[in-house]
């Protein structure tokens, strides 16, 4: 796989999912803060988004927004010359259950009511993320992520994207039980892969861990993609500077400035992180994990796991509530 690929892969669990959402008139809700994404896209109209601790974002048709770290916010109508005032939000379990239409007047879930041009259309949607041992890339993603779908800088893909999961969303067509969940993936690859690439255009490859910058690093970019292709491959700093076209110095350098540590060192971790997922996610015996991520013996790949992460594949494997000792 590649960076963002694995990034993703490393740390999403369960199916992710989407609702569509059709309001009109004076309306207020808020979302809690999640264990996981949150993301929403505008079909149409338009609204106030408001995040814990925030300005106010007004998203317009086509704009997508990615919480990547779960903050809570509230999301409401963008009347002109309106202000969001949070203690008004109704909770959006209840204003999608039904119930908060009828116990809280200022909200309006019927846009057929709407005749003063309020009516907005949105796909409201989260991932389920296991933070455990997240890549670096996605620690760094700001708490919100705006990617406007039009206009200069708007990704193409990114449009793409939106206008079919609107649709598959929307028409519920045959076979959306398998579509449905490939484009939330879709989705969330094309956000983050925008805002990586948005990123590394500005930013000045000067600051140790700026992902973006090191992906657009052809040096850096060359020996990560080796390694993310092929993480048990016997890998040396040598072999790593060859694919790069590079000397060993001028790799080690530019590598550990942009990724925040040396080539050996991130492979290392991304070997056990790998390990990790494969522990999470299967049922595979440790001897299968340990050679899939390049170790000879299950007791060399645990050796390394527990000094890595403080516990042992098997405790891993069973959940958080197992014992480290």
């Amino acid at each position: 796989m590649d960076v963002v690929s694995d990034a993703i892969s490393a740390v999403r669990i369960g199916q992710p999912s989407s609702q569509r959402v059709r309001v009109g008139g004076d309306w207020c809700t808020r979302l809690a803060p999640y264990e996981g994404a949150g993301f929403h896209v505008v079909l149409e109209g338009r609204c106030l988004l408001l995040p814990d601790g925030g300005e106010p974002v007004e998203l317009g048709a086509g704009d997508a927004v990615l919480l990547p770290h779960g903050t809570g916010h509230v999301l409401a109508a963008a009347a002109s010359g309106a202000t969001v005032d949070p203690a008004r939000a109704v909770p959006f379990e209840r204003w999608m259950d039904g119930t908060a239409g009828r116990r809280f007047p200022h909200l309006s879930t019927d846009a057929a009511t709407a005749t003063d041009g309020t009516a907005v259309e949105m796909l409201c949607g989260k991932y389920r993320l296991d933070r455990r041992h997240a890549h670096p890339l996605l620690a760094e993603l700001p708490p919100l992520v705006r990617l406007p779908a039009r206009g200069e800088g708007a990704d193409p893909g990114l449009r793409s994207a939106i206008e079919l999961l609107g649709r598959e969303v929307g028409e519920r067509l045959p076979g959306s039980g398998v579509a449905l969940p490939s484009l939330l993936d879709l989705l969330l690859v094309y956000m983050i892969r925008s805002w990586a690439t948005t990123a590394s255009s500005t930013a000045d490859g000067g600051g140790a861990g700026t992902w973006p910058a090191a992906l657009g690093d052809p040096v850096t970019a060359a020996a990560l993609r080796a390694v993310h292709a092929d993480p048990a491959a016997p890998w040396s700093v040598a072999l790593l500077a060859a694919e790069a076209g590079v000397s060993r110095p001028t790799l080690a350098r530019r590598f550990t400035a942009l990724v925040g540590r040396p080539p050996m060192a991130y492979l290392t971790w991304w070997r056990l992180t790998r390990g990790a997922a494969l522990l999470r996610d299967g049922r595979e015996p440790l001897a299968a994990v340990a050679r899939r991520v390049g170790y000879s013996t299950p007791y060399a790949f645990s050796h390394a796991f527990r000094r890595e992460f403080g516990t042992t594949p098997g405790q891993y494997r069973a959940g958080p509530g197992a014992a480290t000792a």
